[in-house]
C-alpha cells in the first residue's frame, strides 16, 4: 500500500464505461477498483461509476464531471471495433482528442482506457484474450491514477 495515498477533501474518482461490448469494458473496472483500493487508502465508495450508451458519449460526460468539481480524477473505459468501415478510426481520433481537450480545460485529470483493437471478432478465444486484456488495462490505470494523485499534490 501506498502510504497515506488518498483523496482530496471532498473529492472522488469518477469512472465512465462504455457499454458496447459491456461484459468486456467492465473487466477494466473492476480491477481498476480492487487495485487501487488493495494499494491506496481509497475506498470503493470514493470511486463513482457511470455508464453511457458508447465511446462517443464519454467526452460530454467527462466534461460535466469535471465541471461539477467533485471528482479529482476521471477514468474512462471503452471498446471501438472495426466493424468493417473506417469509422472506427474517426470515432477513436474523436474521443480521444475531446478527452484530451476536456482535461487540458478543466485542469481534472483524465485517464484513458478507450481501446481499438485491431483486430476484433466475437469468437470464444478473442472475446477470452479481450477480458484479459481490459482487466490489465484497468489495473495499469490504477497505477496510473495512483501517480496522477500524487503528482497532484505538487500543485497544491
Amino acid at each position: 500500500m501506498i502510504s497515506k495515498l488518498c483523496l482530496s477533501k471532498n473529492k472522488k474518482i469518477a469512472f465512465i464505461q462504455a457499454n458496447w461490448h459491456q461484459e468486456i469494458v467492465s473487466q477494466s473496472r473492476i480491477a481498476f477498483i480492487k487495485h487501487l483500493t488493495a494499494n491506496t487508502d481509497i475506498e470503493s465508495e470514493e470511486i463513482d461509476i457511470f455508464d453511457v450508451p458508447g465511446s462517443l458519449e464519454i467526452p460530454l460526460l467527462c466534461q460535466r464531471l469535471a465541471q461539477s468539481n467533485k471528482y479529482e480524477v476521471i477514468i474512462a473505459a471503452g471498446l471501438i471495433v472495426d466493424g468493417g468501415i473506417y469509422r472506427h478510426e474517426f470515432v477513436a481520433a474523436t474521443v480521444l482528442d475531446a478527452m484530451m481537450q476536456v482535461q487540458l480545460t478543466t485542469d481534472v485529470p483524465i485517464l484513458s482506457i478507450v481501446l481499438t483493437p485491431k483486430e476484433f471478432d466475437e469468437s470464444e478465444e478473442r472475446i477470452e484474450y479481450f477480458y484479459n486484456h481490459f482487466s490489465t488495462k484497468g489495473r495499469e490505470a490504477a497505477n496510473a491514477c495512483m501517480q496522477v494523485i500524487e503528482n497532484s499534490r505538487l500543485f497544491a
